[in-house]
């Protein structure tokens, strides 16, 4: 739900890259209606256009099997936390930028479909930092994790923002990696998806051995079980 124009490109462009179909309207009225006779992985919504937010609500309550993801497109002035409290997963921010608003597609996937990203994920079990300000260190949960990004589950719902310092210690070694990484969804629940944005050479480094490490020991368990008979999928972090 947007206006045509020069603006949509970097949009239309990421969503034909990932070979997503497109239906376009440029009313909330529409927008329902065309909700209502069809079933749609996403649903792009203009929040500078009246009636955006109740698409969002009502995007959010449909059935499980028909709720679409729901991306925000914002402007300086709007309030990032309204569009999360009206339902949107993901928030693209104007002018759009083909990076940002591909990051954010590429992230969707895995909830749009099935699990689609380049890289996959490794399941983790330890605590990330995010870093406001001086003062502020929020504790949170991590949940995957591969060389784009992590996801995570914090207590409380995270402040609004775009951006956010990091840092975590891998599992089962004594490296830290810091960084900057740009929130890409979260929800009223505490979750959130991030890409990473800023990481040192040594940190990229550490990262990739220690993924690569990790399914190395996964390949390993699946062909014990195999050779054993027992074929029980084994995850390892």
């Amino acid at each position: 739900m947007c206006r045509h124009g020069q603006p949509l490109r970097p949009l239309t462009a990421a969503l034909d890259e990932a070979h997503i179909a497109q239906d376009h309207c440029s009313s909330a009225q529409e927008a329902i209606e065309l909700l209502a006779r069809g079933k749609y992985s996403a649903v792009v919504l203009d929040f500078d256009l009246p009636g955006a937010p109740q698409v969002a609500k009502l995007a959010r309550v449909a059935p499980a099997h028909r709720r679409p993801v729901v991306f925000a497109m914002i402007g300086a002035l709007t309030d990032v936390g309204g569009t999360y409290q009206a339902g949107a997963n993901f928030v693209l921010y104007k002018p759009l930028v083909y990076e940002q608003v591909a990051r954010s597609v590429r992230a969707a996937h895995g909830f749009m479909l099935e699990d689609r990203r380049r890289l996959p994920r490794e399941r983790v079990a330890t605590v990330v930092y995010l870093l406001f300000g001086r003062h502020l260190a929020i504790p949170a949960l991590m949940l995957d994790l591969n060389e784009e990004g992590l996801s995570l589950q914090a207590a409380d719902p995270l402040p609004a923002m775009d951006r956010v310092p990091l840092h975590f210690l891998l599992p089962g070694s004594t490296r830290v990696i810091e960084g900057i990484a740009d929130v890409v969804w979260a929800d009223d629940a505490g979750r959130a998806g991030m890409f990473f944005t800023q990481l040192t050479l040594s940190a990229q480094r550490s990262l990739r051995s220690w993924l690569k490490r990790q399914s190395a020991k996964r390949a390993g368990a699946v062909l014990k079980n195999a050779r054993t008979g027992n074929l029980t999928p084994v995850l390892q972090s």
